[in-house]
């Protein structure tokens, strides 16, 4: 359905023109990259809705605020609350694990610079609920490039992906110095297999990436 829209632009550079010549009664935007456009927007009139959740409730508050202004309140309150039991669901299970059991994890959101989600991000929230530990858990910000050495100090039993379809990045993370004696390296502990748009992208999927998470960590089909 989103491939018969009419496009308006790209994400970092959207047409003003072409927006204001399609008359939309609000536009729903995102913070960071989005921030000057919005101001243009905004100046010329335009109602604008900006969304940026950084928490996992702030992002359930933000789909009962875009409820409401679509006028599907019910809709909203009833997708918000489905996903709060899934949630829930997977703390009560979680919650059993004793501190020594749990999994570390790597969050790897690119390689080169290494990057990751630490603390202060909804990505690190799952890792936690999904209970794991984030070895980055002493980041400087939300998302931050991080040192091969300390991966490799802190030995994350399971190194998650958020990027695919480079040929053989498994093979190629194996070749890495130092590496080889990670447990996540050493035990087939590398997931490539959990779409990243489940688990860096804020909006209702997150709970499919959190319940997966979940599975790959403790062997739950």
């Amino acid at each position: 359905e989103a491939l018969e829209k009419e496009k308006i632009g790209t994400f970092s550079e959207p047409s003003i023109e072409k927006i204001v010549s399609l008359r939309p009664d609000i536009i729903f935007a995102t913070g960071l990259e989005q921030a000057a456009v919005v101001e243009r927007l905004k100046k010329i009139g335009l109602k604008v809705y900006v969304s940026y959740p950084s928490t996992i409730n702030e992002l359930l508050t933000e789909i009962k605020n875009i409820g409401k202004l679509t006028n599907r309140q019910k809709e909203a309150d009833s997708l918000v609350d489905s996903m709060r039991e899934r949630i829930d669901a997977i703390s009560r299970e979680t919650k059993a694990i004793l501190p020594g059991n749990k999994k570390k994890v790597f969050i790897e959101i690119w390689h080169d610079p290494l990057f990751t989600a630490g603390r202060g991000s909804f990505v690190d929230e799952l890792v936690k609920i999904a209970g794991g530990i984030n070895i980055a858990y002493d980041t400087p910000g939300p998302y931050s490039c991080f040192s091969a050495e300390l991966v490799i100090e802190r030995n994350p039993d399971f190194i998650i992906l958020g990027h695919q379809g480079e040929p053989d990045v498994i093979s190629s993370m194996k070749k890495r110095i130092g590496w080889g004696g990670i447990s996540a390296i050493r035990n087939n502990g590398i997931c490539d297999d959990i779409n990243p748009d489940l688990f860096l992208r804020p909006g209702p999927r997150l709970v499919d990436g959190l319940e997966k998470i979940y599975r790959k960590l403790y062997e739950k089909g």
